[in-house]
């Protein structure tokens, strides 16, 4: 489903995602617009502008790296989704066939 260049489809396999037609169309809307105001974009004369990683500019965004108490297991674990036997975090399996 190659819709003005971008593949919908090869990039819906890349996401790993699964859509309908329906989907697919409004993705390849919504792809089309971004990829049509970079356009647009490429079209500005910035010769005279000096290239910047940020829109404004940041110093110094580091804390002071100062030792602490650290949190005991009880509060770290606290936040965690599942936990197993009171020591460890349960994760989700990423590889099949890889459950033990």
């Amino acid at each position: 489903m190659d819709r003005g260049g971008i593949d919908i489809a090869y990039v819906a396999q890349l996401a790993r995602i699964d859509l309908d037609e329906a989907q697919a169309a409004e993705l390849q809307r919504e792809l089309g617009g971004i990829v049509g105001y970079i356009d647009k974009l490429n079209e500005l004369d910035v010769s005279g502008v000096e290239p910047t990683a940020h829109a404004a500019k940041l110093v110094n965004v580091c804390r002071e790296d100062v030792p602490a108490e650290p949190y005991d297991r009880k509060t770290m674990l606290e936040n965690a989704p599942d936990i197993v036997d009171g020591i460890m975090i349960k994760v989700p399996v990423i590889i099949p066939g890889a459950e033990s």
